[in-house]
C-alpha cells in the first residue's frame, strides 16, 4: 500500500496547533528563522549510544562524536543511568537535581532534545501518568521540550481493547501535563504503533495537538513495510512528529520492496544510517516541508557490530545529518 498522500484538513490544522503548542517551552513556532532563513535542526545521540565511544563521561563523548543533542533515559526513579562519568549521578526526580542537569548541559553546549520514558501504562497505569506529569514538570528548568513515550501492549491482547486503553491513557498523560505544556511523541515501535492504522485512529481518538510522534525511521522498515512505501508513510506523519529516532537497516534487494514479516533478520542487517537503505536526504526534505522544528536523534542498534570504531561509527552520522539538517 502507498502511503504517499496528501494530509487531511484536520490533520493540518492539528500539525499548525501543534507548532504552536512549542511556544510555552521555546519551540519556534514557524518554519523559518529570522530573515526567512531556515534554522538547522539540532542533531542528537541518544544517550544510551554513547558509552562505548571511548571518553571519560558523557559530555566528552557528545563533543567526540560531533553531537549538539542528547535524548535522555529516563527510569522508573526518573534517574538518568546512560549519562555516565558523572558523580553524583544525574536525576531529574527534583527540580534542584534538573537544575544541575541543565547547567552542565549548557556548559558543555548541549541540547537535551528530548526525555525518554519506558512506560508500561497497562501494567501500571496510575504510576506512570503520574512519572509522566513528573517529568513534564522537569521539562521547562531543562529546557526540553518533547517526551518520548512507550504505547505498546504488555497484558492487553485485544487489538481493538488496546487502542481504547491508548485512547484514554493519552488522554490522561495530555491532561496530566497541561500546564508544562510539553509535547508527547509515541514512537512507532513493536507491533502495535507501526501500523499507520492505529497511529492514525489513536491521535484522532485523543484529538490534542501535544499528542504527537516520535517518529522512528528504521522501525516502520522493521515492521515490513516496504521500503518505496516507507516516504509516504513519513511524510503522512511528519506534521504530528515532535521528536526523531534516526537508524537503517541495509536488507539484500530482493527485500528492500517487499512486505517481509514483522523483524526479519533485523539483528543481522541492522546498520548506521550512512550505510543503510533510507535515504535520509529524503527524509530530512521531508520533515522540513513539513515545518518540522525538533531534532534529528541518532539511535544506532548496530554497534555491537563495530567494536572499537563506535566514536568513528557515530561522528559519521553526527556529520551526514549535520549537512543535511
Amino acid at each position: 500500500m502507498n502511503y504517499d498522500h496528501a494530509i487531511s484538513r484536520r490533520g493540518f490544522l492539528t500539525a499548525a496547533g501543534a507548532l504552536a503548542a512549542g511556544a510555552a517551552l521555546g519551540a519556534p513556532a514557524g518554519r523559518q528563522g529570522k530573515g526567512g532563513a531556515a534554522r538547522p535542526l539540532v542533531v542528537a545521540v541518544r544517550d544510551v549510544n554513547l558509552r562505548d565511544v571511548g571518553e571519560k563521561d558523557i559530555w566528552a563523548a557528545l563533543a567526540a562524536v560531533g553531537a549538539q543533542g542528547v535524548e535522555v533515559d529516563v527510569n522508573a526513579q526518573l534517574a538518568c543511568p546512560a549519562l555516565f562519568g558523572v558523580e553524583p549521578a544525574y536525576s531529574i526526580a527534583d527540580e534542584a537535581s534538573a537544575k544541575r542537569l541543565a547547567e552542565d548541559a549548557q556548559k558543555n553546549n548541549i541540547r537535551i532534545t528530548a526525555f525518554c520514558m519506558h512506560n508500561q501504562f497497562d501494567t501500571r497505569l496510575d504510576e506512570e501518568v503520574k512519572s509522566v506529569a513528573a517529568v513534564a514538570k522537569i521539562c521547562r528548568a531543562t529546557r526540553t521540550r518533547v517526551i518520548r513515550l512507550d504505547v505498546v501492549p504488555r497484558k492487553i491482547k485485544d487489538a481493538n481493547e488496546f487502542l481504547k486503553f491508548a485512547i484514554d491513557i493519552c488522554k490522561q498523560s495530555v491532561a496530566a501535563t497541561e500546564d508544562a505544556g510539553v509535547r508527547l511523541g509515541i514512537e512507532n515501535h513493536g507491533n502495535t504503533t507501526n501500523n499507520p492504522q492505529f497511529l492514525e485512529k489513536l491521535f484522532d481518538g485523543v484529538g490534542s495537538d501535544r499528542l504527537g510522534l516520535t517518529l522512528d525511521t528504521g522501525n516502520f522498515y522493521w515492521f515490513g513495510h516496504p521500503l518505496d512505501d516507507l516516504y509516504g508513510i513519513y511524510r503522512r506523519f511528519a506534521p504530528r512528529a515532535f521528536h526523531t529516532h534516526c537508524k537503517s537497516i541495509k536488507y539484500p534487494e530482493d527485500q528492500r520492496n517487499t512486505k517481509r514479516p514483522m523483524g526479519w533478520e533485523y539483528a543481522k542487517f541492522n546498520c548506521p544510517i550512512t550505510e543503510g537503505d533510507i535515504d535520509f536526504k529524503r527524509v530530512v526534505a521531508i520533515l522540513k516541508e513539513a515545518g518540522y522544528r525538533g531534532d534529528l536523534c541518532i539511535e544506532n542498534e548496530s554497534l555491537g557490530k563495530f567494536k572499537g570504531r563506535v566514536r568513528e561509527v557515530l561522528a559519521r552520522e553526527v556529520a551526514l545529518l549535520k549537512e543535511l539538517a
